[in-house]
């Protein structure tokens, strides 16, 4: 297990939180797994009508909301998210970035493939939508791609990250270009979300995965922390330009990293 930063050791308050948070997540996991498979297994095509949510989506939404208060996380949303069908791209530090987004709109995200095999995980997240891609494997970056556009096309909307992989102290890395391409072959909106970590308003870097640090040693750490804010930004759309998909990319980014920083007061 990754060592204990000094103000995790000085919180006298870490073991406690234990005690009902433990019990409290392994009982909304049972529960995540009755939803999947008595509703959102068989639901899986609803799209949103009108601007308004389908029920598994609004039951996915609230399962969020609910496992990120387990983890002491408040979900704050900024701004408003666009109507489905919309290509969210975000920034990436943590596996729980997944449940922060799904607290404001269920989407289908694009994974690594490594957690579809991964016990009661990979089958929670194929019951939601998940599109999973081997990393550095081209043919499955085009089956993907694909994939994306007919969920798109059909009504539902996809988020990915486009940093390709998890980002460690704050640093937000560069933007893959190639995957806005789905955006706009499925001619929909592409809008940068950016997801924070906060506590008293100013942001928390390490809140997300320190270098190193497995997916196990990462839920026991959060689960031991002090309260803080999961911010969710949805930001500015970002206009389409289909001889440029780079400056999509450049912009997007460059809209999340402004919205990282601590505002001013």
């Amino acid at each position: 297990m990754s060592d204990a930063s000094p103000s995790e050791s000085h919180d006298p308050l870490r073991p406690l939180r234990y005690l009902w948070r433990v019990p409290l997540v392994l009982v909304h996991i049972v529960l995540g797994i009755l939803l999947c498979g008595l509703l959102l297994s068989w639901t899986q095509q609803a799209v949103m009508k009108n601007g308004r949510e389908p029920f598994p989506h609004r039951m996915i939404r609230a399962w969020s909301v609910t496992l990120l208060r387990i983890f002491g996380m408040r979900a704050r949303r900024f701004g408003t998210a666009q109507r489905d069908p919309v290509l969210f791209v975000a920034n990436h530090t943590s596996w729980i970035d997944i449940t922060m987004l799904h607290s404001q709109r269920a989407a289908c995200f694009v994974a690594k493939a490594e957690i579809a095999g991964w016990p009661l995980i990979g089958w929670l997240a194929a019951s939601g939508g998940t599109i999973f891609h081997r990393r550095g494997n081209n043919h499955s970056l085009s089956t993907v791609m694909q994939v994306m556009v007919d969920r798109l096309r059909a009504g539902r909307s996809v988020a990915v990250f486009p940093e390709g992989g998890t980002g460690y102290h704050g640093v937000l890395k560069v933007f893959h270009a190639r995957i806005f391409q789905a955006a706009l072959d499925a001619d929909v909106i592409v809008q940068p979300v950016a997801l924070r970590f906060a506590r008293n308003g100013r942001r928390l870097l390490d809140a997300g995965f320190r270098e190193h640090e497995s997916f196990f040693n990462n839920i026991v750490r959060l689960l031991g922390e002090a309260p803080m804010d999961a911010e969710i930004h949805f930001l500015t759309p970002v206009p389409a330009t289909p001889d440029a998909r780079r400056r999509m990319a450049e912009l997007s980014r460059e809209r999340i990293a402004a919205a990282l920083e601590d505002r001013q007061e």
